[in-house]
């Protein structure tokens, strides 16, 4: 059994990536599709100021923070060889950091750099919204199964 602490290393793993599977859980369950649902001038705008909004200290703790754990942990993992938990706590580190991190960093960012160089009230923003919201919400809805994915992990190594 995983305990002392390397159990809350594991538990802040836990928590981390749980809480980031919330918040794109909540992107691709209703955001996206409400702005998805406004003219594309008014998505475009509306999405760009979410994605620089996003950029505030407590999120990047979050997001960026569980990425420092899933590396800690998977670290520790390799060093201490826990009898119990190996295999669920390799795993949850690789879904965050590949599926999470990864992800966000090759799909989604550069889709909301190429969206904030337009401007909203364009034919080309026009053209480009349905496309930018079908193809980032695809790539969340992986982020999202891959964050919850490590959590479970974490859970089931602590089990």
């Amino acid at each position: 059994m995983i305990d002392g602490p390397y159990e809350v290393l594991v538990l802040l793993g836990f928590l981390g990536t749980g809480l980031t599977a919330g918040v794109f859980f909540g992107f691709s369950a209703f955001v996206t599709r409400g702005l998805a649902a406004l003219p594309a001038a008014q998505g475009v705008a509306a999405m760009n100021a979410i994605n620089r909004a996003a950029v505030t200290p407590g999120f990047m703790v979050v997001f960026a923070g569980s990425a420092v754990l899933c590396v800690i942990i998977a670290v520790v993992t390799f060093v201490v060889w826990p009898d119990d938990g190996k295999t669920e706590l390799l795993l949850g580190s690789a879904l965050y950091l590949c599926g999470a991190f990864g992800i966000t960093a090759v799909a989604n960012v550069p889709r909301n750099e190429a969206l904030a160089a337009l401007v909203p009230d364009t034919p080309e923003a026009a053209a480009h919204w349905p496309v930018y919201v079908r193809e980032w919400t695809r790539w969340n809805h992986l982020r999202t199964l891959a964050s919850a994915a490590a959590a479970v992990m974490y859970v089931l190594a602590l089990t």
